[in-house]
């Protein structure tokens, strides 16, 4: 029996945990409270799913697994990753950049651990949706030949399709920008402003994403696919998601502090605004959305002006992603 190691019992870990458990696996899910399991042996972040007697839940890591997937947020995953001890692949499953040496996941993998296999996997996915087993896609991007694909083969089911790519650049950064314009798109919404004015913004938010990815190495298709495109989609336009909920509270004039209480849970896209802002200012690239969140979120400047400076931006003709970084 194959033997599947989840770093993490939040709501992402143990969905992944639920969903590893259908492939057949034994499953060690590691959670620094593995007594914080409610009476019906359920996780407090999936209240609602009940883990199955395949799914093991402990504060000790296993130290051989087929794979080991890390679900913890991007703050702790330096730490977590320091404390591994493994030689299993390593799939990490958070999002994000983190915002003082500017590292994607895989960057900070390669930095703690040299020369630890390891992938990512991305893609448009809600945890409780995952944890009731209903259709969901992903991709799973790997720089190794062949680890993706053989990953993504060993943890795929007809339920949960898991495609392989060798463009980590473009699918860390579509699943760390995501979260920056759904604070955007809840912003339109929160304020006011319409849906006509949420398509546009995503729009535009899509080609910032497709414009940084080209100047980081990453390639235009992956941003069209599950890690951007489709990622983007789900997290702009779902209630569920915590980024989408911390703008429509800016958009309806919280402070930013009250935004995140009010939201719930890790908001990744208030700290990684900053990150790939400071990203596209290196590259030279312009992002005026990503800017403007960035801005809004560290309360640099009110709702008001964000608006207003977002709409007096020039108009021009709108031009292949290819023909400039700059525009």
């Amino acid at each position: 029996m194959k033997r599947i190691a989840v770093i993490g019992a939040g709501a992402w870990g143990t969905a992944l945990a639920l969903h590893a458990a259908r492939t057949g696996a034994e499953v060690h899910l590691w959670a620094r409270n593995p007594g914080a399991q409610l009476a019906n042996g359920a996780m407090p972040r999936l209240s609602a799913f009940p883990l199955p007697a395949i799914i093991k839940v402990t504060d000790e890591f296993l130290p051989q697994a087929d794979m080991t997937l890390v679900a913890v947020p991007m703050k702790h995953l330096a730490s977590v990753l320091g404390q591994l001890e493994t030689t299993s692949p390593l799939v990490l499953c958070c999002k994000g950049v983190k915002p003082d040496s500017l590292h994607f996941p895989l960057d900070i993998l390669a930095a703690i651990k040299p020369g630890q296999r390891g992938a990512v996997l991305s893609g448009p996915n809600f945890a409780h949706e995952v944890a009731a087993g209903l259709p969901a896609a992903a991709v799973i991007a790997a720089r190794e030949d062949g680890l993706a694909r053989s990953l993504a083969d060993r943890l795929g089911t007809p339920a949960f399709r898991l495609y392989d790519s060798t463009d980590t650049i473009g699918v860390q950064l579509g699943g760390a920008a995501k979260n920056v314009i759904a604070i955007a798109a809840g912003v339109t919404i929160g304020a006011g402003l319409g849906e006509n004015a949420r398509a546009a913004l995503v729009t535009r938010g899509l080609a910032e994403i497709s414009r940084l990815a080209l100047a980081l190495g990453g390639e235009a298709a992956t941003v069209s696919g599950l890690s951007g495109m489709g990622d983007l989609l789900l997290t702009c336009t779902g209630t569920s998601s915590r980024n989408f909920r911390v703008g429509r509270a800016l958009g309806e004039g919280l402070l930013p502090a009250e935004a995140e209480a009010a939201a719930g849970g890790v908001a990744e896209g208030v700290a990684t605004s900053q990150a790939l802002t400071e990203l596209a200012r290196r590259s030279q690239v312009s992002v005026p959305v990503m800017d403007a969140v960035a801005a809004l979120v560290t309360g640099r400047v009110i709702l008001k002006d964000v608006i207003e400076q977002l709409l007096a931006r020039p108009l021009g003709p709108e031009i292949k992603i290819s023909d400039a970084f700059s525009r």
